[in-house]
């Protein structure tokens, strides 16, 4: 019975084209393709009209999602073509490669030895791993294999037989070259000989093999059948699922990290469409590409261009242009020299972003269902390029896009990103997407906690509710569940707050959590939800807080008063934010006691003092005098200086504009030793680091000055130059329409 081998490159325009005319020349009964078993059942969606290639096969392990694998398949991939043939003619279509069942369970088994196969020799450690291929390459005189096997197999255009060729080559690399051993790949042979025995079982009488050039020789000259059965006798096994997902060209990129990816899918897709171009299309798309970019590209640079490529792959020895010769005439004529425009010709037409289909009546995880209509639904379409989205939460379709993407970003789908948008309130979400086919794995994963987006967000929140063990994970689930709209997380996530935030004790935890807390009662306004939920949890924290707070700034180390600065600063902004009477009144409290308490950690008395100022609290001269207590001779300077550090925390105005707070600062350090000035001038350097660069200006020239007393008007009068203000005098009177 005949067998034809034919031995391809995966996603090659060539060899699909050579395959399908074999094909149409061979008319086999069957056909058999390098790829899972366990897929046989999809196959017959090949040929449908809503299939669209780049797409690929799923194979993964519905107990384990992560271990999952991804069979590419472009249009002008020799397998695609195989099976569309197969489909078209109404005859049987078959994987053969060794089923995912088994592969999934040998990859997480240690390496066996040499004993299943006494005819295998195992080379040393320095064996040579180099791609065998790049031998011919270099045979033929070509430094880069890639470049050798497009000229001999893809861009040939002739009707010679090459895949007698292309099994001698592999069979003559296999028998010379000391290649290292493989069990994986042996098992793999040895499952494709079994089906293409099991075939001839069958009474097939025209057989069409289609396998990666490297597998040629081995099913050609095929050992004896006891053998193979030996080989894969036991082999473990686990249950796998399947499905069709859309493919993206960068993905089947050697970028991507596919291992039998290609560098250029969009240049082979344009020789697949075009296999006679001689350069003139592909120079056309490319002087389209730049003028969409506003480049001035005229018809004879195109025409130049496609001489000199002409050209250079003569003077190559070569039957005509590759995109080599093409990429560096484009440069030459059509980019000035200048290679960031072929960058921009590289991620448009040579790799390209296409994407592919899938009906949406194929079978798939019901989660992955209820995503693709949720997304059809929202107008949020599956690109391979980035797109960006502002979204509008005062309008219907734009709050929903947002739930959406929020509870993606729950569940961990990575679909997009979200980025700070410029402007006032909080009704503006923006989003940067990008579609990335290995998501389906995430899907596919996520599936387990629920049926629909919604149900599996909620759930998986809970259970994430549940295992977090501190109040500041639970308020972050909180933050991001509010947007998400998951109630019944929700009523979950404030349980466990009430529970958390009554059993601590720590009250810089419950100070770290309440900024978040009141940022989240703010989204009542936009999302219409219940701000309510939140805002009985805020009130009682921050009694709690204000009750246990004064203790807490006692006997501080430096590290730690620096931390709970932090804290006070964003637990007064929060204050601020609430607007609300009763609970500024209890801070305000809170702060007059911390302020007035000897035992407090003098920088925490001095920010608590500068927050009272700020809220009206303390004012004039009872200020100078509060100010004057604490830079007193009668407090240790380190003291003094800590306490000043905390009250001018993050700018220095209140010296610049009060000359009685600048008198008692400035008659302290005048008063301070050569020595102990010396060992407080790191921390008043660290203090005024904290200003701007005009209040530091400003306060040096006031120091330099040596104003002490006055009023702010004094300090303009010493600099007072009549003579050059005389000069504007009558410039002035002019203005003003009066005679001078």
């Amino acid at each position: 019975m005949p067998i034809h081998i034919l031995g391809i490159r995966h996603h090659g325009p060539g060899s699909a084209r050579r395959v399908r005319a074999a094909l149409e020349k061979i008319k086999p009964d069957i056909v058999l393709v390098e790829g899972p078993p366990d897929a046989d059942g999809i196959l017959e969606w090949v040929g449908h009209d809503e299939l669209k290639p780049p797409v690929a096969i799923l194979v993964f392990q519905p107990d384990d999602p992560k271990k999952a694998v991804f069979y590419p398949f472009s249009e002008f991939s020799p397998e695609w073509q195989a099976i569309l043939y197969a489909r078209q003619n109404k005859i049987p279509v078959k994987f053969m490669d060794l089923p995912m069942a088994n592969q999934f369970e040998l990859r997480h088994q240690p390496t066996a030895d040499s004993s299943l196969n006494n005819n295998v020799v195992v080379p040393d450690a320095v064996t040579l791993r180099r791609n065998p291929i790049a031998w011919l390459a270099a045979a033929a005189g070509f430094e880069e294999e890639e470049t050798w096997w497009e000229h001999e197999f893809e861009y040939r255009q002739d009707e010679e037989q090459v895949f007698d060729a292309i099994t001698e080559g592999m069979h003559a690399l296999r028998t010379d070259l000391p290649l290292p051993y493989d069990r994986e790949e042996q098992l793999r042979e040895a499952w494709m000989r079994k089906t293409i025995r099991q075939a001839e079982k069958e009474m097939y009488t025209e057989i069409a093999v289609i396998c990666g050039a490297w597998h040629a020789p081995a099913l050609t000259h095929m050992p004896k059948a006891k053998d193979d059965n030996e080989l894969l006798k036991g082999l473990p096994k686990v249950k796998t699922a399947v499905s069709w997902v859309p493919w993206t060209y960068n993905r089947l990129s050697y970028k991507s990290g596919y291992g039998a990816g290609i560098n250029s899918p969009g240049w082979y897709e344009h020789i697949w469409n075009h296999p006679a171009d001689d350069g003139i299309r592909w120079m056309a798309r490319v002087a389209r590409l730049f003028r969409e970019e506003q480049k001035d590209i005229s018809v004879a640079h195109v025409m130049e261009a496609v001489r000199l490529a002409t050209a250079l792959a003569s003077l190559r020895g070569l039957p005509r242009p590759g995109l080599e010769e093409l990429n560096e005439a484009t440069l030459s004529v059509l980019c000035n020299g200048e290679d960031i425009l072929i960058k921009l010709i590289e991620k448009s037409l040579i790799v390209s972003d296409k994407i592919g289909e899938v009906p949406i009546d194929v079978p798939r995880p019901p989660l992955q269902t209820d995503i693709e209509k949720l997304q059809k639904k929202l107008r949020l379409p599956q690109i391979a390029d980035f797109k960006d989205y502002t979204l509008d939460l005062r309008k219907e379709n734009d709050l929903e896009r947002s739930i959406f993407l929020h509870r993606l970003e729950l569940l961990g789908i990575k679909w997009g990103d979200r980025y700070d948008v410029s402007g006032k309130g909080t009704f503006k979400e923006q989003w940067r997407l990008q579609w990335d086919p290995s998501l389906s794995i995430d899907i596919i994963e996520r599936g387990s906690w629920g049926n629909t987006v919604e149900e599996a967000t909620n759930s998986y929140v809970k259970y994430r509710t549940q295992e977090a063990t501190t109040l500041k994970e639970v308020c972050d689930l909180l933050e991001s569940a509010i947007p998400a709209e998951l109630d019944a997380a929700v009523d979950l996530l404030i349980r466990q707050i009430n529970n958390l935030a009554a059993a601590t004790g720590d009250v810089m935890q419950l100070m770290t959590v309440l900024p978040n807390l009141v940022q989240i009662s703010r989204y009542g306004n936009v999302r219409k939800t219940d701000a309510a939920l939140v805002e009985g949890i805020i009130n009682s924290m921050i009694t709690r807080i204000c009750i246990s707070l004064p203790a807490a700034c006692t006997s501080l180390a430096e590290d730690a008063a620096a931390q709970l600065l932090e804290l006070f600063y964003n637990m007064n902004d929060a204050i601020l934010l609430l607007q609300q009477d009763d609970l500024t009144t209890q801070w305000q409290q809170t702060l007059s006691y911390i302020a007035h308490n000897n035992n407090t950690s003098p920088v925490i008395g001095g920010y608590a003092t500068r927050l009272l100022s700020d809220h009206r609290q303390i004012t004039g001269a009872e200020l100078v005098k509060a100010f004057s207590f604490a830079m007193s001779t009668a407090n240790p300077p380190a003291v003094a200086a800590a306490w000043l550090e905390g009250f001018l925390k993050g700018s220095g105005t209140l010296l610049l504009v009060d000359n009685d707070l600048w008198t008692v600062v400035n008659n302290w350090m005048n008063q301070l030793e050569q020595d102990t000035f010396t060992q407080l001038l790191p921390l008043l350097r660290r203090t005024f680091s904290g200003f701007s660069k005009p209040e530091r200006r400003k306060l040096g020239e006031k120091a330099k000055s040596g104003v002490t007393t006055g009023s702010a008007a004094a300090a303009v009068e010493l600099h007072f130059d009549e003579a050059r203000a005389e000069k504007g005098i009558p410039i002035v009177m002019k203005m003003l329409g009066l005679k001078s």
